[in-house]
């Protein structure tokens, strides 16, 4: 009984233990450069030489423990990155770009903030608009640390920030946004979301630069029911498109009557012309009215039409 519970005790501490040392937050981690190798080299060869020539390999011991020391003094920070130095764990200052130099055991780099323009990506999934629609919502930010003392001493962790903030943001936009705003009016959406984000992120010294909404995507059901609507809404352009063309045809031959009606030669030079286009097809075959024929005198016209017609047809 006994051996059980120092056991559970034991397995109590070491998941403590672990929690510990998960919560902790390590330094940076160790970056070498070619000169912390040649300070090494050289004060690690000038103890191995002077321990040989004095028979004593304590001098070797003590330049290859100063060649450490010194090595961890030179700092070399890219072109885009700056450090940040803490000593005794008070903020001094940012360097970089190119080579800096520390006092080991007081001086630390805390972090290297980079300061290039960054890409992150983020999504509001299943989020309901105005219209009380769910929608998912992918899209990109891009943003740069324009302040690195600030990304470093006013928030924990910068990238982790500026990605909920843009998430909540996101979701905020999208609660007071309706499906059909959503949809069409993207480049509004993205204008709002950056002057929300960059609000948000300034006071870490973040600026973003833009916002771009990569998809939108609505339930499936949404989806068949908004293209019922558009077929709809198209086939009722097109009938009040034909309509209207009706309409127009109809005032023309109203206006055409009016002419042919004060004029009875121009309607049988038309009713002529008409019998005209419809006869000389070939293998054509057209009925006309007897009362016309009498009345526009087309007994000879059909009879000449027709002797044509059978001319063309026969073979010589």
């Amino acid at each position: 009984m006994a051996l059980g519970n120092f056991l559970n005790a034991l397995g109590e501490a070491a998941s403590k233990n672990k929690q510990n040392q998960m919560n902790f937050n390590f330094p940076s981690q160790v970056r070498f450069n070619i000169l912390s190798v040649i300070l090494f080299l050289a004060s690690a060869g000038i103890g191995i030489l002077v321990s040989k020539s004095a028979d004593n390999p304590v001098f070797a011991i003590i330049g290859i423990a100063v060649g450490v020391i010194l090595a961890q003094s030179p700092k070399v920070a890219k072109q885009w990155e700056r450090a940040v130095v803490l000593r005794f764990g008070k903020y001094v200052g940012l360097h970089g770009p190119g080579i800096f130099w520390i006092i080991p055991f007081i001086d630390s780099v805390s972090d290297w903030i980079d300061q290039r323009v960054m890409t992150t990506s983020f999504a509001a999934e299943q989020t309901l608009t105005m219209d009380t629609v769910p929608v998912n919502v992918d899209a990109v930010l891009f943003w740069m640390v324009h302040d690195a003392e600030k990304a470093a001493l006013e928030v924990q962790d910068y990238e982790k920030a500026v990605s909920w903030a843009s998430q909540t943001a996101l979701r905020d936009i999208i609660g007071r946004t309706s499906l059909a705003d959503l949809l069409r009016g993207r480049e509004k959406i993205e204008a709002e979301l950056q002057k929300l984000i960059d609000a948000r992120s300034n006071p870490w010294g973040v600026t973003v630069q833009s916002v771009e909404m990569r998809d939108v995507i609505i339930p499936s059901e949404l989806q068949d029911a908004m293209s019922r609507e558009a077929q709809a809404s198209r086939e009722k352009s097109a009938r009040i498109i034909l309509a209207e063309a009706e309409l127009e045809i109809a005032n023309l031959f109203s206006k055409a009557s009016d002419s042919y009606k004060l004029n009875p030669t121009a309607l049988h030079l038309r009713a002529m012309n008409m019998l005209y286009e419809g006869l000389k097809e070939k293998g054509a075959l057209m009925l006309v009215p007897s009362s016309a024929v009498e009345s526009m005198g087309m007994g000879g016209l059909l009879g000449a039409a027709a002797m044509h017609q059978k001319e063309l047809t026969t073979p010589a």
